[in-house]
């Protein structure tokens, strides 16, 4: 096993890697940008490295400063986290050439799902279910339109590269497809440098539900079952549930899953994206090479610790289990909490986080504290919360007294907005597809002027705090953080790790 490692992120990834590692006596290094000084991953970390200044591409971003930062600790190797240079096949190629393990897939794998046309024509021979489309390097526009008229029409344009739902279209009719086609071409150049694209039948109320696959260097892979992760915003998640509800066809996906993970020689953690409909049938999206957001609810139903798999199977381990010992109980949801306007479609806020408090009986994984910044230069995710219950249920009737339990303020937040969709008649009835919040907007959205019940409590909240912080309860930041508190007890997962108790935080296991 590794020494000691980098972890190339920051936030609530970096944070959760470090606490697996410290749990395995693994020492990390942390890094951060300028705005990221006194984060709580820099605190956390045994040590930590400046990358540069606030902006990514000068930071997170460069590949050169996080291997000079490895290597002048001395770190065998580097977690990328997700997001920032984790599905990057250069930096991973990078991390070779300067001798420093990559905690995560071979470039040449992260390349192959890289282009989303080339993965599945890859796909394709791998005998994975396709939606019809066209995924050819021919770009030209008369026959990209062609080859609309041929799928049939509603059709959704898609980027080659990138994701996030960023230069996606649903066309609709054939006079439309031009005007489309051109705007979804501008927009991936400008997100992703590639104005390639590729046509697919657009799927009517189609769920998105993913896989998650684990495969080590002595050619062992296996699944850990499916996650829905239907529910989303503007193409992102927001709410991811495991297993799937009311899918049936659970072994299947699985099969498919581990066929495309073999593929491609597949090492480390990976999620098999498929697009479903409603009577089951499901499709080949794309393979994220890379820890997911949502790993949490695998994590809670199989009470394993994802991290810990990867550091093993990149240090040269096998699978610590097969695929007949993996058992998974009960039902887990994820919710993401970010500092956002639901109303104002979605915004992303700033400010300070004024008050902070989880419910104690919630898995909550988070970056930030009472008293730090949610500034404009990163992605605004406040924490994710993560229940556990027997059955869905459970699950859910734990959540959403847990987001009741939420407080924040300092910042506009979408946690009555969770509530609220937690609450509604087609989440309860797990009658779940991407269009969900659109579909609902009536009963999810609150009319313009109405107040939430936490922004009117956010005042008496604020003065509590400030009470008890005279009082001795709650203290400045930095006096918070030295009564963090880190000791072994039985985590939500069932495993028994570190979980760390703060005063601004609740637990965050």
């Amino acid at each position: 096993m590794f020494r000691k490692i980098l972890i190339a992120n920051r936030g609530e990834i970096a944070c959760r890697v470090i606490r697996t590692a410290q749990r395995m006596g693994v020492r990390t290094v942390g890094v951060y940008s300028d705005a990221d000084r006194n984060a709580l991953h820099v605190q956390l970390a045994d040590e930590a490295r400046r990358l540069g200044s606030a902006p990514a591409a000068e930071s997170y971003l460069s590949i050169d400063a996080v291997l000079a930062a490895a290597k002048a600790t001395g770190a065998q190797a580097i977690h990328p986290g997700y997001g920032f240079l984790a599905e990057n096949e250069h930096f991973a190629a990078a991390c070779q050439r300067a001798g420093i393990v990559f905690i995560g897939p071979t470039p040449e794998a992260i390349a192959a799902m890289g282009d989303k046309a080339a993965a599945k024509r890859l796909m394709e021979k791998a005998g994975v279910p396709l939606v019809p489309g066209y995924h050819g390097e021919n770009q030209d526009a008369a026959l990209l339109e062609k080859e609309a008229e041929r799928i049939g029409f509603p059709v959704l344009i898609k980027p080659t590269a990138g994701g996030g739902g960023k230069g996606m279209r649903i066309v609709a009719e054939r006079k439309a497809f031009g005007a489309a086609l051109e705007a979804a071409r501008r927009e991936a150049k400008a997100a992703f440098g590639d104005e390639r694209v590729l046509i697919e039948r657009y799927l009517e109320r189609p769920r998105h539900i993913e896989m998650q696959v684990f495969g080590d260097t002595h050619g062992n892979v296996l699944h850990l079952y499916e996650r829905d992760c239907s529910v989303q915003r503007r193409h992102q998640k927001v709410l991811e549930e495991a297993p799937a509800p009311r899918f049936a066809k659970g072994e299947e996906m699985a099969a498919a899953a581990v066929a495309a993970a073999k593929a491609i020689g597949y090492t480390g953690a990976g999620t098999v994206e498929f697009i479903a409909e409603q009577d089951g049938r499901f499709y080949f999206m794309e393979m994220n090479t890379r820890l997911q957001v949502e790993h949490p609810v695998t994590e809670m139903i199989t009470g394993l610790d994802l991290v810990e798999w990867q550091f093993r199977v990149a240090a040269g381990e096998r699978l610590p289990l097969t695929q007949d010992a993996v058992r998974i109980t009960g039902h887990a949801i994820e919710a993401r909490i970010y500092a956002e306007d639901p109303e104002r479609d979605f915004l992303p806020a700033t400010g300070r986080l004024v008050h902070v408090s989880f419910p104690a009986d919630a898995r909550i994984d988070t970056g930030v504290r009472q008293g730090d910044e949610i500034g404009a230069w990163y992605d605004p995710l406040i924490a994710k919360l993560i229940v556990h219950g027997d059955d869905r249920a459970a699950a859910l009737a734990k959540l959403t007294a847990a987001l009741r339990d939420t407080h924040i303020a300092g910042v506009t937040t979408n946690v009555e907005f969770l509530r609220r969709v937690c609450e509604s008649a087609a989440f309860t009835g797990a009658e779940l597809d991407t269009g969900l919040i659109e579909r609902h907007r009536a009963e999810l959205f609150r009319s313009r002027g109405a107040v939430p019940a936490q922004a009117l409590a956010a005042p008496s909240i604020v003065c509590a705090s400030r009470s008890a912080g005279r009082a001795g309860g709650w203290r400045s930041t930095a006096s918070r953080m030295a009564r963090t508190s880190a000791r072994p007890r039985r985590c939500a997962t069932g495993a028994t790790g570190t979980c760390f108790t703060t005063a601004s935080t609740g637990r965050s296991c």
